[in-house]
């Protein structure tokens, strides 16, 4: 029902910016939540930032609030994830997900995933 892929990753250094997008295909995107969610090495997959159907409503970890910012652009079946004052301890692969259901945001409860987008910061 539900194709994502992740794009925007890269090497920054500590306390640059990075945008990841998500693009969705397939139909009814607006009928999705969709959340980030990232894998360090050696640790489990972890969420990063949701966001309901019309982009009304956000949710972050607290970790990431006031440096992240979710959005989504329904017409052009995109999410977005703005990461800025970036710090090592974000380097992780970074996955999309789509839900119908506005949470709980945990990996197991995603309907869709895509295959990740590496973030990589230096110190």
């Amino acid at each position: 029902q539900v194709q994502l892929v992740e794009s925007g990753g890269g090497l920054v250094q500590a306390g640059g910016s990075l945008r990841l997008s998500c693009a969705a295909s397939g139909r009814t995107f607006s009928t999705y939540c969709v959340a980030w969610f990232r894998q360090a090495p050696g640790k489990e997959r972890e969420f990063v930032a949701a966001i309901d159907w019309n982009g009304s409503s956000t949710y972050y970890r607290g970790s990431v609030k006031g440096r992240f910012t979710i959005s989504r652009d329904n017409a052009k079946n995109t999410v977005y994830l703005q990461m800025n004052s970036l710090k090592p301890e974000d380097t992780a692969v970074h996955y999309c997900a789509a839900v119908l259901r506005l949470g709980p945001w945990v990996a197991n409860n995603m309907d869709y995933w895509g295959k990740g987008t590496l973030v990589t910061v230096s110190s």
